[in-house]
């Protein structure tokens, strides 16, 4: 009888990657998770979470843009990448009906005073808060960046989809003080000069894809990028070698770092 045991299902999950800077530069918004948080506690992480089931209330069918043809799990990715962005730092990626203009800075108080809290408590979902407020989310601006998930051998798993997209100008992204403590608007080469002078911790996918927006200059650079890349799914392994274990993607998927020690992974 074998005793390995099997894989726990991963569950679907979805990260932004939100960008500003123009054709100047290119910062991307990060928040740092709080230390009691059961996965990367403590980490510098793009703000993302589980995607919901009423990520997939068939009410959005008819409140979203740039779907269409897209079956019901990559709407509802979208719609989770939208909700999280607006539940952990406060930017709505949405267009009131029949404008092309997103949510101005003075629509946004309001409609964050009337629901955010009830988003983040499961009090209310995005088709509630659409219908209410007459929206329709802006899932043309999420732009697919990677899909990772997690290792077979981890007890929690996710299925994450990481998108990137332009945060307003106007709007000003903080972090929760909940799920995270901290937040910052920081250049890729930075975040990863602070990694590895120690003064950060940066998980695994995270690291790399860092990496990958780097190679960008400024926003349009790195959302056409993204939109000429094609997507493989990234399913790490454990590979021992020379007395070492290394956490392990293939080469094919795009990054240029394709292994890391099991013990500075674990460190960050």
């Amino acid at each position: 009888m074998s005793d390995k045991k099997t894989p726990s299902e991963p569950v679907p999950a979805a990260t932004v990657l939100l960008l500003r800077g123009g054709e100047k530069k290119l910062e991307v918004f990060m928040v740092v998770r709080h230390q009691q948080i059961d996965f990367a506690s403590g980490a510098l992480v793009f703000p993302g979470g589980k995607v919901d089931k009423a990520d997939n209330d068939p009410r959005l069918k008819a409140r979203v843009e740039g779907c269409d043809g897209m079956d019901d799990a990559a709407r509802a990715f979208r719609v989770g990448a939208i909700r999280e962005s607006f539940e952990e730092c406060g930017v709505l990626l949405a267009r009131p009906k029949g404008s092309r203009a997103l949510v101005s800075a003075e629509q946004l108080g309001p409609l964050q005073a009337r629901w955010q809290k009830a988003l983040v408590e499961g009090k209310a979902t995005m088709a509630d808060m659409a219908e209410a407020e007459d929206l329709v989310l802006a899932c043309d601006l999420m732009v697919p960046y990677s899909h990772w998930v997690t290792p077979t051998f981890m007890p929690k798993r996710f299925d994450t989809w990481f998108f990137i997209a332009e945060a307003p100008a106007d709007h000003l992204a903080v972090h929760d003080g909940s799920e995270s403590v901290d937040s910052t608007w920081i250049s890729p080469k930075q975040a990863l000069a602070d990694l590895e002078a120690g003064k950060r911790t940066i998980i695994f996918p995270t690291r790399l894809n860092l990496m990958a927006l780097a190679e960008s200059p400024d926003v349009p650079s790195a959302l056409l990028r993204a939109r000429d890349s094609k997507i493989k799914t990234v399913l790490p392994w454990i590979e021992e070698k020379d007395g070492d274990k290394w956490l392990t993607i293939p080469e094919d998927v795009g990054y240029t770092m394709t292994r890391a020690k099991i013990d500075a992974v674990m460190r960050g």
